[in-house]
């Protein structure tokens, strides 16, 4: 594995850790200004979305997301990462609980400076299953 694989899978695995920390300072340094965000049903969106968006998942639930990289690939500049993802969202207050499961693929681009950031990311979390169902 060479050095900019190694850097790639420690960036996923810093984000998923200020994921599950609600760590949004820790996150806008992990992405490039102009990042864009395809999830479901939205708009694709940028870094304010993002920003208020994580805001509010995380003042009204707790969030744990397990992320298992499935495949790593670093072609120059640009690298891709396609991960299986799992999701539990507990409400603070009253409320149910949700399990999300699915697929997330990001794209990262190396800086001037050598760092590599967030560029694009698409997921297609959805309700997992519930066992016995």
């Amino acid at each position: 594995m060479g050095p900019d694989e190694q850097a790639i899978r420690a960036l996923h695995s810093t984000w998923i850790d200020a994921v599950n920390a609600g760590d949004l300072a820790r996150l806008l340094t992990l992405m490039a200004y102009d990042v864009v965000f395809l999830s479901p049903g939205l708009a694709p969106h940028g870094r304010d979305e993002f920003r208020s968006g994580f805001s509010a998942a995380h003042q009204h639930s707790r969030i744990h997301c397990v992320s298992e990289l499935e495949e790593v690939v670093v072609v120059g500049e640009v690298a891709y990462t396609r991960a299986r993802d799992s999701l539990s969202v507990r409400p603070r207050a009253d409320g149910e609980a949700m399990e999300l499961a699915g697929y997330r693929i990001t794209v990262y681009r190396e800086q001037p400076d050598g760092r590599w950031l967030l560029a694009r990311d698409a997921h297609t979390l959805s309700p997992a299953a519930k066992q016995g169902s």
